[in-house]
């Protein structure tokens, strides 16, 4: 099985332009992200995704894979899959491109749920929610079935713990969403021909678009998080942590 690890990157962001150039410690976030995902052994490549001029220099001077993509795509799946059209792969991993601090552990956890040739879409969830991430909109919440494949995610706490037996809603395991995708490339390939739904809008979670379509999710389970640079308050956080 053939996995390739791709890195959406792109320099207009509306919270944080050109976050992907900014430098940390001496090194640009997105060197930090390629380098940190080269480290997988179960990744045959790494390629940056990216739109943006400026973006393709920077992975060619640290001596990166990178290719460029259509200025249109309104998410980071498109652009996987864009990608994933033109290389040789089974499965593509979807990594984040403002995770510098990149754990190559939650890479693997994902390549490995593809040995169940039932996985056709894998991501992460970690467990023992506090009770403020179950308030914020901005941590989101999964419901699993038996199979752990999602049943629903959402910016609400799911399940509603307040109409329910407090016992139960006490050892209940709630699970949160760390938001690294992985497909297989034929799933990949019917994604990214789906319209979008309203479901999907209320939330404002494209998952929800592929679930409404029939495509089940799985969701590995992990203790691991790292932090993300969605703002530019996050820079002192990850530099901390450098």
């Amino acid at each position: 099985m053939r996995i390739v690890g791709i890195i959406p990157a792109r320099y207009e962001s509306s919270r944080f332009p050109g976050k992907p150039l900014i430098d940390l410690k001496g090194k640009t976030m997105i060197q930090r992200v390629y380098e940190g995902a080269k480290n997988s052994t179960l990744l045959a490549d790494v390629i940056v995704a990216t739109d943006d001029q400026r973006i393709f220099n920077e992975v060619k001077r640290f001596g990166g894979n990178v290719m460029m993509t259509s200025l249109d795509h309104r998410t980071g799946t498109d652009r996987c899959g864009e990608i994933a059209q033109q290389v040789e792969a089974d499965v593509i991993i979807n990594i984040q491109g403002d995770e510098p601090l990149i754990d190559i552990r939650q890479i693997d956890a994902l390549s490995v749920a593809f040995n169940d040739p039932n996985v056709e879409i894998a991501t992460l969830g970690i467990k023992d929610v506090s009770d403020e991430d179950k308030r914020n909109p901005n941590r989101i919440k999964i419901a699993l079935d038996h199979l752990n494949n999602a049943l629903y995610f959402s910016r609400s706490p799911i399940p509603n713990e307040h109409h329910s037996d407090t016992m139960v809603a006490k050892s209940f395991t709630f699970y949160r969403h760390i938001g690294v995708y992985a497909y297989r490339k034929t799933a990949l390939n019917k994604l990214v021909m789906l319209e979008p739904t309203e479901l999907e809008k209320i939330e404002s979670l494209e998952q929800l678009r592929w679930m409404y379509y029939g495509h089940k999710i799985r969701v590995v389970e992990t203790t691991i998080e790292t932090p993300n640079v969605d703002v530019p308050e996050d820079v002192e956080n990850v530099l901390a942590l450098l």
